[in-house]
């Protein structure tokens, strides 16, 4: 901890190594340090965790932060005390001795961070130990968990509303990286958070690249896909265990340095998996969705999907898990009608109650009329989080704001160029009859009904509940029986995604038109709908090396260089190398060559400990090129 409390810039420069803040990251600790309660949304590597540390550096008392993952607790105490911060956890993995060490140090005032588990923190002998010291901050990390209909609900995370009363006066701070507007509102309230401020970051993600294509061959289309990541670190997710191994062992077969991941595993064949994922440069790890929350590698290069998510929160969470060191990643994505029957089942074969199931049925059509959109990706990827691609990303001040849903200009549904259907865009062929067919069913059945009974009118069932409304006496009834029940439905979702149709959440999913629905309906615009591409759109260039691009040749042999010195490092330490520096760091020492300790503490990413611990290592390699 500082000898004294500093300014947040202060401690920005001197622990973290960084010149300057990133959007809201000033206003919301400004927030904390003033004692108000906060909801942070940042993505993935947007640097949340700032938000709570500096505040915990500068108040009085040890900054508390609450998460539900091992992992991820681990590897920030170790980053943390890389820094020379005083930081340190309680968990399950630890034994009694240490559990006791930890507890007297927290007593005596001595830890700046503790990071504790839901459940351990809400035990009563926890809350009481607790109570006994000075707190700073209570940081709620994953805080979409408490979310009832998100995609990782936790109950334990219920219980958190109680520490209101158990720790009055205590600035709360509750972080995630994925939540829409209505987890928005359920985080406030299930948190019990007072007149929070609202912080929105854009969710969008620039560097990845978002690729789509229907399932024809998904180990030749993956294959095609990841020949140009060889030498890189990536993740292949995979619906099932049997199928995590068996692709696997197939890409090992292809010359992959791949390893499995999932429950079913040995303990310690997943721990190791896991170690040799995070230290090595260019393990591919093939995995079930139990992999990846908490693991904060930087320069992972890509994530497939070799089968369907569950939910656009669940894609967006994992896609989120490439490029945090902000270079170039890639999100792809193959998948088929298996995947989409299999996904059916799980649902219905499930325990959950109807409202459940039907939540659920609800996400993955939205992520399926996503994946057929022919327009940009990014668009109504960052819409379904209430953002909006090229618009300005809400403030951070004193009274909280929130991103609105608002109108969106024609220049920024233009695209993102940075997504298959922008770089190249998808054949299509013109939709307008079938969707004035569809929209017309919609309007005739009073927009009270949802997709199976407005398609059971167009293809003719006489169902018990079409007759019981009198729906087979509509002039609509029949009119569709040119396509297929699946057919109707991907009418439904593309007509979903590009805003002619809307899904009413409090009326069971009723289909109900849209202002710009009208003009179709009356033929004064037409819609067109996606054909399945007839070849793979091209992929990136495989690296020569990891180098960053922008190094020159002579500038790569001391990346390369100042590469190794850090694996060495790393290895002694035992800790991941990017806790020591990133990437982008050695780049810049590579490109600034500086020659003394001053010029070193200039760069990002190197603060006055790590300076201390490891700058003449790095600058002997810098001198000795600069002499060559």
């Amino acid at each position: 901890m500082p000898a004294s409390p500093e300014s947040p810039l202060e401690i920005l420069r001197d622990i973290f190594g960084y010149a300057e803040f990133r959007g809201d990251q000033l206003a919301i600790i400004e927030a904390t340090l003033a004692g108000r309660d906060s909801l942070v949304l940042m993505p993935t590597g947007g640097g949340k965790s700032l938000c709570y540390q500096i505040p915990a550096l500068i108040r009085e008392g040890t900054g508390l932060v609450v998460s539900p993952l091992i992992a991820l607790m681990e590897d920030q105490v170790q980053a943390l005390r890389e820094l020379g911060l005083d930081a340190a956890y309680l968990n399950s993995t630890m034994t009694g001795a240490e559990q006791r060490a930890v507890i007297e140090r927290l007593e005596t005032g001595e830890l700046d961070l503790l990071y504790v588990a839901p459940e351990r923190l809400m035990q009563p002998q926890t809350l009481e130990l607790l109570r006994r010291v000075d707190l700073s901050v209570v940081a709620i990390d994953e805080a979409h968990c408490v979310s009832q209909w998100g995609h990782d609900f936790r109950p334990e995370y219920l219980a958190l509303s109680a520490l209101a009363d158990a720790f009055e006066g205590v600035p709360r701070m509750a972080l995630t990286a994925t939540a829409t507007p209505v987890t928005r509102d359920e985080i406030v309230e299930r948190l019990a958070l007072d007149d929070p401020g609202i912080f929105v970051a854009s969710f969008d993600r620039p560097n990845i690249r978002y690729a789509v294509q229907s399932k024809t061959d998904g180990r030749r289309q993956l294959k095609q896909f990841i020949d140009a990541h060889r030498g890189e670190a990536g993740i292949v997710y995979c619906l099932t265990r049997k199928r995590v191994e068996q692709t696997a062992e197939w890409l090992k077969n292809e010359g992959f340095d791949a390893l499995p991941y999932h429950a079913g595993l040995a303990a310690e064949i997943r721990a190791e998996n896991q170690r040799r994922f995070v230290t090595d440069d260019a393990v591919v790890i093939v995995a079930t969705i139990a992999f990846g929350r908490g693991i904060d590698k930087p320069d992972v290069r890509f994530v497939a999907h070799l089968d369907l998510p569950k939910s656009i929160e669940s894609y967006y969470q994992e896609t989120g898990r490439a490029g945090r060191d902000g270079e170039p990643a890639d999100a792809w994505l193959v998948y088929g009608l298996a995947d989409v029957v299999q996904l059916r089942q799980l649902v219905e074969m499930s325990e959950a109650d109807e409202e459940h199931k039907w939540h659920e049925r609800h996400k993955l059509d939205a992520l399926l009329g996503w994946c057929e959109t022919t327009a940009c990706r990014r668009r109504p990827l960052l819409e379904y989080f209430g953002d909006v691609l090229g618009g300005n990303t809400p403030g951070g001040d004193a009274v909280g704001s929130e991103m609105s849903g608002g109108d969106v200009s024609a220049e920024t549904r233009s695209g993102c160029g940075n997504c298959d259907n922008c770089l190249t865009p998808p054949e299509t062929f013109d939709g307008t009859e079938a969707a004035q067919k569809l929209l017309s069913a919609v309007y005739r059945t009073g927009q009270r009904f949802g997709a199976a009974h407005v398609v059971d009118v167009l293809l003719g069932n006489a169902t018990e509940k079409v007759e019981r409304n009198g729906h087979d006496t509509l002039s609509v009834f029949g009119i569709g029986t040119d396509k297929t029940q699946q057919a109707w439905r991907s009418v439904i979702r593309q007509l979903v995604v590009q805003g002619f149709l809307r899904v009413d959440h409090g009326r069971y999913g009723a289909l109900v038109l849209t202002d710009e629905s009208r003009p179709l309906l009356r033929g004064e615009v037409e819609v067109r709908f996606r054909e399945d591409p007839k070849a793979v759109p091209t992929k990136r260039k495989a690296r020569a090396s990891t180098a960053p691009d922008e190094l020159g040749a002579e500038d790569r042999i001391v990346f390369d260089e100042l590469r190794e010195l850090r694996r060495r490092l790393a290895a002694e330490q035992g800790v991941p190398p990017y806790v020591i520096f990133h990437d982008k760091t050695l780049s810049q020492i590579a490109i600034d060559k500086p020659q003394d300790a001053d010029a070193l503490l200039g760069i990002s990413g190197i603060g006055k400990a790590k300076l201390e611990r490891y700058g003449e290592q790095f600058l002997e390699i810098v001198r000795g090129a600069s002499a060559e």
